[in-house]
């Protein structure tokens, strides 16, 4: 096996409770299932690494990068990162996930150390830390998806907390305060108040979401919804809530990308998306889960400032065959290959590769000779020349390292 790079990828389900049940099934030609399927993982990660179909037999992504570290992923990378530093994923929204945000990678080193240190086994539900890693991550729709993303910005916030009667006791604290008062005031209030102070604000957003005449660009669209589908309902109101008031409401179209970097806090209410990020498990949470929400940790990593949220529309290279998405991130770049029929596209990997066909049919001919489909993954190590032949229009997306 030692001259072969190129390898069909098997990756790993993930069943979150908050997963569409087709989106992802489909993709992959997998029957339709009882369970939700929320993220498909095409990476190293140790709690669920990938799975190489190599000519001896199936053969772990972690374990076949340890084994040679600089011959897979390059010298640079070798001793930069010491393992894959991305993991490569494609998401299916169903339900909106956790308000959260990501440490960066000096804070996860020391959350990580200091939990080990206390004894918290790596599974248990109120663990922050699952790794030593940060998370910065990019997104790039594959569907119509909505996001909220960072704190609105000031002209805005101020508006929302005037017009909103439910919320007009918190525009001093702003006033004064600024966004890290006002956030810390409404995340460190007593249940009781959130159920006394929102409730007027629940029974005015459910009729309008019930008869449909809510727009997806009206936080009262997203608390109606996140009401709805808690199975408390009114008798516990979630203080995620006034997250959906005091972030932007981003809609990104098939082909858009939104970076998230570390300490932005942010949550993806619904669609279906590409989503690569560091190789990290790391979550702070804030509401709207069932998961474990630590709000002291969650303060402690948030960036207090308004953000302009930025749509990256991507850039044309390889003569228009592929459209990249540049970030401030060194761990990886995502990028998609768009061929029509009979097209070819010719590379040399200059860093390690993994790909998913997201449509249409086609060949790779490299050290291996491997058929595509919708839903094939592949992982190429580095220096592996291949071509990339279209039976027919096919879109591939590729994950790799800048």
């Amino acid at each position: 096996m030692s001259n072969r790079k190129l390898f069909y990828l098997n990756g790993k389900v993930q069943h979150y409770a908050w997963g569409g049940f087709t989106y992802i099934p489909q993709l992959l030609g997998l029957p339709a299932s009882e369970q939700p399927s929320a993220e498909y993982w095409m990476g190293a990660h140790q709690s669920a690494p990938s799975t190489l179909q190599a000519s001896s037999g199936p053969l772990l992504l972690n374990a076949y990068i340890a084994e040679n570290p600089a011959e897979v992923l390059g010298t640079k990378a070798a001793e930069r990162f010491g393992e894959l530093p991305y993991l490569f994923k494609i998401l299916d929204v169903k339900d909106m996930l956790s308000i959260q945000v990501h440490p960066t990678k000096a804070e996860a080193e020391k959350g990580f150390a200091a939990e080990n240190e206390a004894g918290i086994p790596l599974t248990a539900s109120n663990r922050n830390y699952k790794d030593a890693n940060h998370k910065p991550e990019i997104m790039v729709a594959l569907s119509d998806f909505w996001l909220l993303h960072g704190f609105l910005p000031e002209p805005q916030l101020k508006k929302v907390l005037q017009t909103v009667p439910e919320l007009q006791s918190f525009a001093p604290v702003f006033e004064t305060e600024g966004y890290k008062g006002l956030y810390k005031a409404v995340m460190e209030l007593p249940q009781e108040e959130i159920n006394t102070l929102l409730r007027p604000l629940a029974e005015r957003v459910l009729p309008s979401y019930a008869a449909g005449t809510l727009e997806k660009s009206d936080p009262a669209f997203w608390t109606a919804r996140a009401i709805s589908n808690d199975p408390e309902g009114l008798n516990r109101l979630d203080r995620g809530i006034f997250s959906i008031y005091f972030f932007n409401i981003v809609n990104a179209k098939p082909g858009d990308a939104v970076f998230q970097d570390a300490g932005i806090p942010h949550a993806y209410l619904e669609g279906q998306n590409a989503e690569l990020m560091a190789n990290s498990d790391n979550v702070l949470r804030g509401g709207l889960t069932p998961k474990h929400i630590d709000v002291e940790e969650l303060l402690k990593h948030t960036r207090f400032e308004a953000v302009q949220p930025n749509i990256l529309k991507g850039e044309s290279i390889h003569n228009g065959q592929e459209r990249i998405y540049p970030t401030p991130a060194p761990d990886f770049v995502i990028s998609q290959i768009s061929l029509k029929p009979g097209e070819v596209y010719q590379h040399t990997a200059a860093a390690p590769e993994t790909w998913i066909v997201l449509n249409g049919e086609g060949v790779v001919k490299g050290s291996a000779e491997l058929p595509l489909k919708k839903g094939t993954s592949v992982f190429a190590a580095i220096g592996e020349s291949y071509t990339l032949t279209a039976t027919t229009e096919l879109s591939v997306f590729k994950a790799s390292i800048p």
